[in-house]
C-alpha cells in the first residue's frame, strides 16, 4: 500500500468484499452444518432490526457478505450508512436463499454491530463539540483499530461525522516522543522530516511542553500534536501559535472533557476511543414468511 486510501464507493466495495471473504472463511470453514438441514432451494425473507438507537454503518459489508453467498439476494435498506435509527427500527429487509441467509447472518451482524458502534460513538463526540459556540475543532480518529479492519473502522468514523487522521505509517509523518529522542531533538527531527514532505500527506510533531511547542514552531512546524496538556496549557498553546500551525490535542479526551478542549481554540481533537473503546450496537435478524 503506497498511497492514501480514497474511500470511494468502488474502493469501499472492494474492501468490503475482501473483509467479508475472510470473515466467511473463518466462520464457515468447509460448510455450514446446521444450515445444511434446510432445503437448498428454499427462499426466505428476513428483517434486520436495530435493538437500540444508533448511527448505522456497514452497508458495503452486509451487501458483500450476502453477495458471496447468494448473488441473487435482494436487499431493501430503510436506513443507510451515516443515518440515525431508533430502537426496534427495521433497517433492512432481505430476500434470498434460506441457507445463504442463515450462513451469513452472524457475519453481517458482526460487521453492523462493530461499525455502527464506531459511527455512533463518533457522532456523540461530534455533537458534544458542535455544541460549543464558536469552536472550530474537528474530531479525528487514530491508529488504535482492530487489526485487519482499520479501513472499515475509519470509514465508520466518517459515517459518524468525524475525520480521519493518517491511515497508516505509510501516508503521513507523525513525529512522537521516541522519534524525537532517537533523532536528537525537535529541531533536528523536523529538519529531517522536511526531506520526506513530498511523500507524506502531512508532517506533524508531538510536543509535551510549551517550550517544545515554541521550538517546533521556530523550526517551521506547520502541524503540532499537543499531548496530555491541561486546559490552561492548551489556551496558552493557541495564543503562542497564533495561527502559524494546526494544533491537535491528544490524550485524556473523554465525553466529559471534549467540549472544554474544543473551547480552547484548537483545530483537531484525536480520540482513540472512537475505535477501541466501543460497545457493540445490538442488532438481530428475524425470518418472516416469503
Amino acid at each position: 500500500m503506497s498511497k492514501r486510501f480514497d474511500f470511494s464507493d468502488a474502493s469501499m466495495a472492494l474492501l468490503a468484499h475482501a473483509d467479508a471473504g475472510r470473515a466467511l472463511d473463518e466462520d464457515l470453514g468447509a460448510g455450514d452444518l446446521t444450515a445444511g438441514l434446510v432445503d437448498p432451494d428454499q427462499r426466505s425473507q428476513a428483517r434486520v432490526l436495530a435493538r437500540e438507537a444508533a448511527v448505522i454503518c456497514g452497508q458495503p459489508w452486509v451487501e458483500a457478505t450476502l453477495q458471496r453467498l447468494d448473488p441473487q439476494a435482494e436487499l431493501l435498506w430503510h436506513v443507510r450508512d451515516g443515518q440515525p435509527c431508533s430502537a426496534n427500527q427495521v433497517i433492512l429487509e432481505i430476500q434470498g436463499n434460506s441457507r445463504a441467509l442463515l450462513s451469513g447472518e452472524r457475519t453481517l451482524l458482526n460487521f453492523l454491530q462493530l461499525l455502527s458502534a464506531v459511527a455512533t460513538q463518533t457522532a456523540t463526540y461530534v455533537r458534544a463539540v458542535e455544541a460549543v459556540a464558536g469552536n472550530r475543532a474537528r474530531i479525528v480518529d487514530t491508529r488504535k483499530t482492530l487489526p485487519g479492519l482499520r479501513l472499515a473502522q475509519k470509514y465508520a468514523v466518517r459515517c459518524g461525522g468525524g475525520s480521519n487522521h493518517r491511515i497508516g505509517l505509510y501516508d503521513a509523518v507523525l513525529i512522537k516522543e521516541n522519534h524525537i529522542a532517537a533523532a536528537d531533538g525537535v529541531t533536528a527531527v523536523l529538519r529531517r522530516a522536511a526531506d520526506m514532505a513530498g511523500q507524506a500527506s502531512f508532517v506533524e510533531i508531538e510536543v509535551e511542553t510549551l517550550a517544545q511547542l515554541e521550538e517546533a514552531l521556530a523550526a517551521g512546524a506547520r502541524m503540532v500534536l499537543l499531548d496530555n496538556m491541561d486546559l490552561a496549557q492548551l489556551r496558552e498553546a493557541v495564543r503562542l501559535t497564533a495561527g502559524r500551525a494546526i494544533l491537535e490535542v491528544s490524550g485524556g479526551v473523554g465525553l466529559d472533557t471534549v467540549a472544554g478542549i474544543a473551547a480552547t481554540g484548537v483545530d483537531r481533537i484525536s480520540i482513540g476511543a472512537l475505535t477501541k473503546d466501543i460497545k457493540a450496537i445490538d442488532f438481530s435478524m428475524r425470518f418472516t414468511q416469503l
